[in-house]
């Protein structure tokens, strides 16, 4: 398993990811609050969207639990030095 693709968003607050995950519980499109919300916003705009990467491409917090998740999974908030993000794994 050389790479993953994964989505994600990324906020400023603990709190503010939360609040994205009960949303999301609740049926809320994952690219949709990517769009809207993360303040990321080259990948915001496709969606949460990172494509494919390998190890050793992203910090290591993100890199940890990227990798842990299973296809189609979505992590708790991951903290690194830009904030909260949550993680979905596509493939």
């Amino acid at each position: 398993m050389d790479k993953i693709k994964c989505t994600h968003i990324l906020v400023e607050k603990q709190s503010q990811a939360l609040a994205i995950l009960e949303r999301l519980k609740n049926g809320e499109k994952f690219a949709e609050l990517a769009k809207t919300l993360s303040l990321d916003t080259g990948s915001g705009k496709r969606g949460g969207d990172l494509g494919y990467f390998g190890r050793g491409r992203m910090v290591k917090p993100f890199e940890a639990a990227a990798f842990k998740l299973a296809v189609g999974q979505t992590s708790e908030p991951v903290k690194t030095e830009f904030g909260y993000h949550i993680i979905k794994r596509l493939a």
